[in-house]
């Protein structure tokens, strides 16, 4: 059984109603009105009454009673060291294309452990399978209306969705969506293509009997995000797996081109989604910005790239820079997979006098592939790419590729590491305006 742990503050807002009482980062919550919070939700829940008795444990681990009167729902102004103060609940499931799994030994401990925690999927959207909840959880889940949730189906054959999880209770997906049907509350599924396993008839039936539950006002399957299976040379090598092929990804993308049109005439919604990479993959270009609508599956990857293409138009016209000086040659690494895509990108800041632009689109060694999605990209692929190339005056590094709020690549090498062994200064890009703000500003 989870304990409880104290609510540990990593954060305090700067004028908020915490800052103004002295809360600090360190101090701890331990009760709101007399409950010790589970976790993130049930803290916004409990602090949306207008009087509070908070139980704080001080940084130095002494107790304080605080009472706190306010507007209903205002927040307080904290940030935590964690969404879940119980503790994750962990992945049952033994899929063979987990990433978890597809990972080298010896790596940080936070790498491996397996996120099957529904309330992470409300809070953050990952996603989860639904094979772990006690009778307890989908209670709360119903009694809070924790929705929408992100669930992995992959299949809902049962006998090819307990091949998939390797898991007897993976056969219960239809019966757990008629569950969620029930109680108007809503999920965003996500299918991952195994070839040989769950493609072709049985991802025909998956995609057929998910859209069954997208209908009414509030739809049960809101989307459906098809992904391709991502594989890498530390997978174990008793699995079942084969890479996506480009004749597989061509395939793929008629059937599910198919099933959009046949959505759209019955329903008016397209309801399944496909990832950018099956477009990289196959070589063909990406639908229009207009087909993603409001991008409902963009953590997916389904339209983040025509998003980017169109929010670095919008921000390189608002900048209207036509030179650059002094003159400044810069590396932007990424991964290979989005080379053609990005070219046109590069080719118009290129066009600024003064400004030099190098792609470097990289595929992972590392990993052992030959596309490579910019997030799996490591410090030793960069090591290895990069060594010995003229990269200007910097190296510029989308975010994506590190530890969230650390400098810290997927293989535990660090950026102040790689930047040494390099001898170029690198600048952390975490979005267009700050791409944007190195490469039009003086060194």
């Amino acid at each position: 059984m989870s304990t409880i742990r104290p609510a540990k503050i990593s954060q305090v807002l700067p004028d908020s109603i915490a800052a103004e009482i002295g809360f600090e980062a360190g101090d701890a919550i331990v009760s709101i009105n007399g409950t010790a919070p589970r976790d993130l939700i049930d803290y916004q829940f409990l602090c949306a009454d207008e009087i509070l008795d908070l139980e704080v444990l001080d940084i130095k681990g002494k107790t304080h009673q605080i009472e706190i009167e306010k507007d209903y729902d205002e927040d307080l102004g904290l940030e935590f060291e964690t969404a879940l103060f119980d503790g994750l609940i962990q992945c049952n499931n033994r899929c063979p294309f987990c990433f978890i799994d597809q990972q080298p030994p010896g790596k940080r401990k936070s790498l491996y452990l397996k996120d099957d925690d529904y309330r992470l999927s409300f809070l953050y959207g990952s996603y989860l399978t639904l094979t772990n909840l006690s009778a307890k959880e989908w209670s709360r889940i119903e009694a809070m209306r924790l929705s929408p949730l992100y669930v992995s189906v992959h299949a809902t054959e049962p006998d090819i969705r307990n091949r998939l999880l390797k898991n007897p209770r993976a056969g219960d997906i239809l019966k757990q969506l008629e569950w969620f049907q029930e109680r108007r509350l809503q999920i965003h599924a996500q299918v991952v293509v195994c070839p040989g396993i769950n493609d072709r008839a049985h991802l025909e039936q998956t995609l057929l009997d998910l859209a069954q539950f997208h209908q009414g006002e509030v739809p049960t399957v809101a989307s459906i995000a098809v992904v391709p299976v991502g594989l890498t040379r530390f997978r174990p090598t008793e699995d079942e797996l084969i890479p996506v092929t480009v004749e597989k990804a061509q395939e793929v993308i008629a059937q599910v081109q198919r099933l959009q049109e046949k959505f759209q005439h019955q329903k008016g919604a397209t309801v399944v989604w496909l990832a950018d990479e099956w477009f990289l993959i196959a070589g063909v270009d990406l639908p229009a910005e207009s087909h993603y609508q409001d991008y409902p599956q963009i953590g997916n990857g389904v339209g983040s790239i025509r998003l980017f293409i169109r929010e670095f138009a919008e921000k390189i016209k608002e900048r209207n820079v036509s030179q650059v000086s002094p003159p400044k040659t810069l590396s932007w690494v990424v991964g290979n997979t989005v080379e053609k895509a990005f070219t046109p990108l590069v080719n118009q800041l290129n066009q600024i006098s003064g400004l030099t632009i190098q792609l470097q689109a990289l595929n992972s060694d590392y990993w052992g592939q030959e596309m490579t999605v910019t997030g799996l990209l490591t410090g030793e692929d960069l090591l290895h790419k990069l060594s010995g190339k003229d990269l200007g005056d910097g190296i510029l590094l989308p975010t994506v590729m590190l530890k969230h709020g650390e400098t810290c690549f997927l293989d535990d090498r660090t950026v102040e590491e790689v930047e040494e062994k390099l001898g170029v200064p690198i600048f952390l890009v975490e979005n267009i305006e700050a791409l944007l703000n190195i490469a039009l500003s003086v060194l």
